[in-house]
C-alpha cells in the first residue's frame, strides 16, 4: 500500500508544537521572585510556591535538568530550617513578651555587643525569622522552576555573542547539580539493588567517589568537545571598536547602578530612572558592539512567539500588580504585636496570574 513503510522501519513521529523560549521560563520565574520579594506574608508566599510548582508539575519534561526542582525545594526547606536555628542561637532582633523557652546564655567579651549565644528566645522573634526565611526559600524555589523548566542549551543559543563565554559557564554550572542528583540517584538504586547500604555516612563515601569520577570525565569531554569546535576564538576588530565597547559596557553598568540607588532613595526619585533608562541603553549597545568579537551562527533558533510573551508577561505582571494593588499592613504583616496573617485578594489574584503558563504553552511530549 501507498505510504507504508518497508518492513523493519518504522516512520518517524511527527514534530509537535514549537516550545516555548527558554528565556520566557526564566523571565517567568523572575517575576515570580520578585513578588516574593515585596511581600512577607507567609500565605502569599505559600500561593507562589503552589503555583511555580502547579506550572513545573504541568509543564516540565523528562529531561535531567527538569529534575532540579524538588532539590531546590528541599534547599529551601534547609535555608528555613537554618534561618529559625540562628534564630534560636544568636537571637532575634525583634523585641517580644511571649518568652517560647530560654536557654543558657554564653557571656562574650566587650567586643562582640550586640551579639548574644543563647538566652530568651520569643515567639515574635521566631515568627520573624519565619517569616523571612520562608521569602528567601520561596526565591530559591522559583530559581528552580526556571531551572526545571528551561533548557539551558537552547538559553546559551539566544544569548548575544558578547555574553557567550559567560553564558556557557552559567549552562555548565546550572547543569552540573541535574547530572549530579541524577548520578546519586542512579547509584543509590543501585547499591539497594546489590543489598549494600546506601544512606548514613558510610553509603555517602561509597556512594560519593564514583559520582565525583563522573563529574570529572564528563569535565574531560565537554572540554574537548568546545575544543573541537573552537570555543573561545575571537575575530579581529579594529582597537577603536573595543574601546567604544568597553567604555559603553562600563558607562552602561555604572549608568543602571546609579539609576537604581537614585529609584531606591527618595533623593535620587527624580534622576533615578532616566539615569536607569540611558545605562540600559549604553549597555546593551555595547553588547551589540562587543558581539562582533565572537561571530556566531544560530541553527534553528529559537523564535519568540506568542506563548513566550504570555509566559513572560504573566510573571512579570503578577509581580507588577502585587506591588502596585497590595496593602502594605496585609503585605508585612507584623509580629510586634503578633497578628495573624490575612489573605488581601488582589495580590492573590494577581499571583494566579503565573498559573497562566500551564495552560497556553503546549504540552511535552512524553519519550517513545
Amino acid at each position: 500500500m501507498a505510504g507504508t513503510p518497508p518492513q523493519g522501519l518504522t516512520m518517524a513521529p511527527r514534530r509537535g508544537r514549537p516550545a516555548v523560549h527558554p528565556g520566557a521560563w526564566w523571565l517567568w520565574a523572575l517575576g515570580l521572585a520578585t513578588a516574593a520579594t515585596r511581600t512577607t506574608n507567609p500565605i502569599l508566599l505559600a500561593l507562589l510556591i503552589a503555583v511555580s510548582a502547579y506550572v513545573v508539575a504541568a509543564r516540565r519534561t523528562c529531561a535531567p535538568w527538569s529534575r532540579s526542582y524538588s532539590a531546590f525545594v528541599r534547599l529551601g526547606l534547609a535555608v528555613l530550617a537554618v534561618r529559625l536555628l540562628f534564630a534560636v542561637v544568636l537571637g532575634s532582633p525583634v523585641p517580644g513578651t511571649h518568652t517560647v523557652l530560654t536557654l543558657p546564655e554564653v557571656p562574650l567579651p566587650h567586643w562582640a555587643q550586640g551579639i548574644r549565644l543563647g538566652g530568651r528566645v520569643t515567639a515574635e522573634g521566631l515568627v520573624f525569622a519565619l517569616y523571612d526565611g520562608l521569602k528567601l526559600a520561596t526565591l530559591l524555589i522559583c530559581v528552580g522552576a526556571a531551572n526545571a523548566l528551561a533548557n539551558p542549551a537552547r538559553l546559551l543559543k539566544s544569548l548575544p555573542g558578547a555574553l557567550y563565554e559567560a553564558g556557557v559557564a552559567v549552562v555548565v554550572a546550572l547543569t552540573f547539580a541535574p547530572h549530579l542528583i541524577a548520578d546519586v540517584r542512579r547509584l543509590r538504586a543501585a547499591r539497594r539493588l546489590r543489598g549494600r547500604p546506601d544512606r548514613g555516612l558510610r553509603g555517602l563515601l561509597q556512594v560519593g567517589l564514583p559520582v565525583l569520577e563522573g563529574a570529572l570525565e564528563r569535565s574531560v569531554a565537554l572540554a574537548a568537545a568546545m575544543d573541537a569546535r573552537g570555543f573561545g576564538r575571537t575575530a579581529d576588530v579594529p582597537p577603536a571598536v573595543r574601546r567604544t565597547t568597553t567604555a559603553l559596557t562600563l558607562g552602561g553598568l555604572l549608568g543602571v547602578c546609579a539609576g537604581t540607588y537614585g529609584l531606591l532613595t527618595a533623593e535620587g526619585a527624580v534622576y533615578g530612572l532616566p539615569v536607569l533608562l540611558a545605562g540600559l541603553a549604553a549597555a546593551l549597545a555595547g553588547l551589540l558592539l562587543g558581539g562582533r568579537r565572537s561571530p556566531r551562527t544560530r541553527y534553528r533558533p529559537d523564535a519568540w512567539g506568542a506563548r513566550a510573551w504570555l509566559v513572560a508577561g504573566s510573571g512579570i505582571a503578577a509581580a507588577a500588580l502585587l506591588a502596585a494593588a497590595g496593602d502594605p499592613a496585609a503585605l508585612r504583616p507584623g509580629v510586634v504585636p503578633l497578628t495573624a496573617p490575612t489573605l488581601p485578594l488582589l495580590p492573590a489574584a494577581a499571583l494566579l496570574l503565573g498559573l497562566l503558563p500551564a495552560f497556553v504553552t503546549p504540552t511535552p511530549e512524553e519519550p517513545a
